[in-house]
């Protein structure tokens, strides 16, 4: 009994693993995506709108 419940506990580590991986490859493949466009463009960086304010601002890598 003990060694089903470690072994389910390393199946759910290495799902949670694995979701954590494909979100940081997914966000790396976005910021390529943006920065191929903005060289394409020769744009210097994406702006974005502050919903609250109105203003724009140039956006950040962690802004996703």
């Amino acid at each position: 009994m003990p060694q089903l419940i470690i072994m389910g506990l390393l199946v759910v580590g290495a799902w949670l693993l694995y979701r954590r991986f494909v979100a940081e490859a997914e966000k790396l493949a976005a910021r390529s995506r943006r920065a191929e466009r903005e060289r394409q463009t020769g744009a210097i960086g994406t702006l974005v709108k502050d919903p609250a304010t109105g203003e724009y601002h140039l956006k950040k890598d962690e802004e996703e």
